[in-house]
């Protein structure tokens, strides 16, 4: 675990607002020089607390209208390796988010299609039709509000 400190905390909730900035831009927001800023930048990237710098794509405005999140779980009759559920899962393109985790569920997928048949297609097609997939339980999106996080 990295130490951070007050301009630590706040150039992190700069980046969150905005990993586009330059450095520059982002030491004039927390008073620091444009070096200092990219040293610490480079501190904390190498320190594994920030893992690269990802563009967000709005789905709603590229046609996908519809997000889905899934709960599967994987059935027990056959005995797939988690391996080659990730791996055949990890090829289907509307599947934007795979977390393995712990409960009911093995397994929460983060799917967006063009509408609910869209959907609907996916999920007969592609998703049910997966190495190991058993239950499956389906929470559609309503609304999504982006919040900064602990820091």
């Amino acid at each position: 675990m990295i130490e951070v400190d007050d301009f630590d905390r706040a150039l992190l909730r700069a980046l969150q607002r905005d990993a586009n900035q330059s450095a520059g831009a982002l030491g004039r927001e927390i008073g620091m020089s444009q070096p200092a800023t990219w040293r610490r930048i480079r501190r904390l990237q190498e320190a594994g607390a920030i893992k690269g710098r990802r563009l967000h794509l709005d789905a709603e405005a590229l046609g996908f209208g519809v997000t889905v999140f899934l709960g599967v779980k994987l059935a027990t009759k056959g005995r797939v390796s988690l391996d080659d559920f990730e791996r055949a899962v990890s090829a289907i393109p509307e599947i934007q988010k795979i977390e393995h985790v712990l409960g009911f569920y093995d397994y929460r997928l983060r799917v967006v299609a063009r509408d609910l048949s869209d959907f609907e297609r996916v999920l007969r097609r592609r998703i049910m039709t997966l190495p190991g997939a058993g239950e499956v339980e389906a929470n559609v999106l309503l609304s999504e509000e982006r919040r900064p996080g602990p820091l």
